[in-house]
C-alpha cells in the first residue's frame, strides 16, 4: 500500500509539472542558464507577429569541388601568397591574419581607471575537406571523426606551450555569421588568459563540483533524458537537445554522457559517436528551412592551466541565427544589447520540431 501510495504521488507530481511547464510556454518567463548564471527573457507569444523586417538572401551551398579563386582550396594561393598544398584529408596552418600572436612583449598599463594587458595567442584555420563543396552535414562520418581527431591533436598540441591556458575551438558557417569564405572550414583561437564566458562556466561548474561532488552537466542530462521534452537525439554516449535557458532561436548543445574534462578523454569509440551526433545536428539544421544552415560552433572545454579542472564537463554549442525562414534572421538588438538576452520561440517548441524531421 506504501509503495502504490508513493507511486501516485509522484506521478501526480510529474503531472503538476508537465502542466506548469505547458502553462510556462504560453507566457513570457524568464529561464536560469545554469553554466553561466545569467538570464534569458522568453517571449513566445512574439513568433505570431507579422514580419517587415529585413530578410537575407538565402544561402545555397557551392557545388563545386574547386574554386580557382577560393585561398582555402588545395594547391592555390592565399592572399599572402603562400600556396596551399595538395592537401587530400583535414588541413591545418596558422592564421595569416591572426588575431592574437606570440611576438609581442609588454607590461600591464594601469593609470588610474585605465588598464590593459598584453594578450598572447596563437590561431589556426582547419580545413576540414579539399572538396569546396561540402560542409560537415554532407560529410561521410568517418571524416568528421578526421575533423575531431585533428580537433583533439591541436587541443595536446597547444595545452603544452607555456603561454597557451585556453583553446577556443569553432566555425563560422555562412556569410550570415561573418564567415569570409565558403570552403569548409573553422578556427582554433589559444591564448593566455582565459575569455569571459569561460570565466563564468568555470566559476558555475567549479561551485555545483564542490557542492554535489558531480559535474553539473552530468546531473543536467540526466533529468533532461528522463525529460524528453528538449531532446533532440542520443546515441551510445552523446546527448543532442535543446538547452532548458536556449537564446538563439535553434540553438543545440552536443554532451558526453559520460563526464569528461576535455575532448582528449574521449576514445575511439566516443570519437565515433561525436562524429555521428554532429553528422545529425547539421544535417537536421540544414532540413528545417531547406537551405545551407548558417550557424556558429564551438566547444568548450577545460582551461590547460595545469590547475585542476576536473569539475568541467565539456560540451559542444551551435548558435544558428535563424527564425522564421532561411531568409529572416533573429537579431540581438535594442533591448538584447542593453537589457538581457531574449527568444521568441519556446527549447520545447524548437525541439520537438527537430525530432520530427525525417532525413
Amino acid at each position: 500500500l506504501q509503495s502504490k501510495l508513493k507511486f501516485h504521488k509522484e506521478l501526480e507530481l510529474l503531472i503538476r509539472k508537465k502542466i506548469m511547464m505547458k502553462d510556462l510556454q504560453k507566457q513570457p518567463h524568464k529561464r536560469l542558464n545554469i553554466l553561466t548564471n545569467e538570464w534569458v527573457l522568453v517571449s513566445p507569444h512574439r513568433t505570431k507577429r507579422p514580419w517587415q523586417g529585413n530578410e537575407e538572401v538565402i544561402e545555397r551551398k557551392d557545388t563545386i569541388s574547386y574554386d580557382a579563386n577560393c585561398y582555402l582550396c588545395p594547391g592555390n594561393k592565399r592572399s599572402n601568397e603562400v600556396e596551399n598544398p595538395e592537401y587530400k584529408d583535414v588541413y591545418v596552418f596558422e592564421n595569416d591574419f591572426a588575431a592574437l600572436n606570440l611576438k609581442h612583449q609588454g607590461k600591464e598599463l594601469k593609470q588610474g581607471l585605465l588598464h590593459a594587458q598584453i594578450e598572447k595567442g596563437i590561431c589556426k584555420v582547419i580545413c576540414f575537406s579539399p572538396d569546396h563543396s561540402k560542409s560537415l552535414s554532407n560529410m561521410e562520418i568517418n571524416h568528421i571523426k578526421k575533423v575531431i581527431k585533428v580537433w583533439v591533436a591541436q587541443y595536446e598540441e597547444l595545452a603544452q606551450h607555456s603561454d597557451i591556458n585556453y583553446v577556443q575551438i569553432f566555425e563560422n558557417k555562412g556569410a550570415i555569421m561573418g564567415c569570409s569564405n565558403p570552403h569548409p572550414h573553422g578556427q582554433i583561437w589559444s591564448q593566455s588568459s582565459l575569455p569571459d564566458e569561460v570565466l563564468k562556466k568555470d566559476r558555475q561548474q567549479a561551485s555545483y563540483y564542490s557542492n554535489h561532488n558531480t559535474s553539473i552537466l552530468t546531473d543536467y542530462i540526466r533529468q533532461e533524458l528522463a525529460d524528453g521534452e528538449r531532446l533532440v537525439y542520443e546515441n551510445d554516449h552523446f546527448v543532442i537537445l535543446v538547452p532548458f535557458w536556449a537564446v538563439w532561436p535553434y540553438e543545440t548543445m552536443i554532451v558526453p554522457k559520460e563526464h569528461q574534462s576535455h575532448i582528449g578523454e574521449m576514445n575511439d569509440e566516443q570519437e565515433n559517436s561525436f562524429a555521428e551526433a554532429i553528422s545529425r545536428i547539421t544535417k537536421l539544421y540544414d532540413a528545417i528551412f531547406n537551405c545551407s544552415f548558417p550557424y556558429s560552433s564551438g566547444i568548450h572545454q577545460a582551461p590547460t592551466d595545469q590547475k585542476k579542472r576536473k569539475h568541467w564537463h565539456w560540451h559542444m554549442s551551435f548558435y544558428p541565427p535563424l527564425l522564421r525562414s532561411a531568409s529572416v534572421k533573429k537579431f540581438m538588438v535594442g533591448y538584447e544589447m542593453f537589457a538581457n538576452p531574449q527568444r521568441d520561440i519556446s527549447p520545447e517548441t524548437v525541439a520537438l520540431q527537430l525530432r520530427n524531421i525525417s532525413l
